[in-house]
């Protein structure tokens, strides 16, 4: 053997080494949710097909040795109705995108993703369909503009843990508008200023604690600072889960010589209760009157659900629903045209793979 041979063998023997202590790994996943339903929008009666939140998945994970990895998450939505994409052309990444780091400080993630509050929130208590299709929940005040975010999300501490999320604004257009009273609602179209989103979660045991604050400001015509705030607990007795949560949310808007606010409280109360592979489920959520410069006396909505599942597997299930919400005269939950009410039967079946 020659001493050039020798040398390339020991270079292939380090290589092989350095690849076998990065390892890494890809897996596929996702999610296929449909429904057949017969709907009340108003006076208005349909029968449909639905995809509820159907998505595909790629996760991967490359271990960096001394407890760093390094990670990332792309998930895009489909039409599991129709087979389109999200975008009615083809599949996109906009529901889920993001590369990590993590170790035991922690975890930083960067890219588009749920923030905390929402998380510890109202998702954590959407237990009969995981807050997806007709019966998701229509009141709960999504304030954090997603996209372009920066997140650390801590090590769990005794069934504790924290999460920040910034979104850079990068004077992107931004539409929203403060609710009122059909009359007085007020379109504001400006630049993202930026957002700031925490949130803890606890669990240990049967019980469970969620809190999350979101802001985030807009400046245009009107320049508009929104707030959140959030309260979740959830408690197991056996078979029974129980969950509840309550928001506050407030607006600011500003003009020259102008000032204008408007605030509101919303809370749902959720119920589980398993018997061998079939699940009962139950909640009702009330989103109280905006008060406030742009309130109104007709603001208020109320949506309930009842709700059947039968596991076939872990994977597999198939359930039917009953979901109503009810809007006051000059709210728009769920629907298009304010004071307009909404109602869905629904049978479906969901598998993740």
């Amino acid at each position: 053997m020659t001493k050039t041979t020798r040398l390339m063998l020991a270079v292939l023997a380090v290589c092989g080494t350095s690849a076998a202590l990065a390892q890494s790994s890809v897996n596929v996943y996702g999610r296929i949710n449909t429904t057949v339903e017969h709907q009340k929008i108003g006076d208005e009666s349909k029968s449909v097909m639905n995809s509820n939140s159907s998505y595909i998945g790629f996760r991967g994970t490359e271990d960096l040795g001394n407890g760093l990895k390094a990670g990332f998450q792309l998930e895009g939505n489909f039409g599991s109705d129709d087979g389109t994409g999200s975008t009615g052309a083809g599949i996109n990444f906009q529901r889920h995108s993001e590369i990590n780091l993590s170790g035991n400080f922690g975890t930083v993630r960067l890219g588009k993703f749920n923030v905390g509050s929402y998380l510890a929130t109202a998702d954590y208590i959407s237990m009969h369909n995981h807050d997806t299709g007709t019966s998701a929940d229509a009141l709960y005040a999504y304030v954090f503009p997603e996209g372009n975010q920066i997140s650390y999300r801590s090590p769990e501490f005794g069934g504790m843990t924290a999460e920040f999320n910034y979104g850079f604004g990068e004077k992107a257009n931004r539409n929203t508008a403060l609710p009122g009273d059909g009359t007085n609602t007020l379109a504001v179209a400006g630049e993202h200023k930026g957002a700031f989103d925490a949130s803890l979660n606890y669990n240990n045991g049967p019980l469970g604690l969620g809190l999350g604050y979101t802001r985030a400001k807009t400046d245009g015509a009107f320049d508009v600072k929104e707030q959140q705030l959030g309260l979740r607990a959830s408690y197991s007795i056996n078979a029974l889960t129980l969950g509840a949560y309550y928001q506050y949310y407030k607006a600011d808007a500003s003009a020259t010589g102008i000032n204008l606010d408007t605030k509101r409280h919303a809370y749902r109360l959720a119920a589980m209760y398993t018997l061998g592979a079939s699940e009962f489920h139950a909640n009702v959520g009330r989103a109280q009157a905006y008060k406030g410069d742009l309130s109104g006396a007709k603001t208020s909505a109320t949506q309930w659900t009842l709700g059947y599942n039968y596991n076939l597997s872990k994977r597999t299930k198939v359930y039917g629903y009953f979901t109503k919400i009810n809007n006051g005269d000059d709210a728009a939950y769920g629907v298009t045209t304010a004071g307009d009410n909404f109602r869905s039967i629904a049978v479906g079946v969901r598998h993740l793979f």
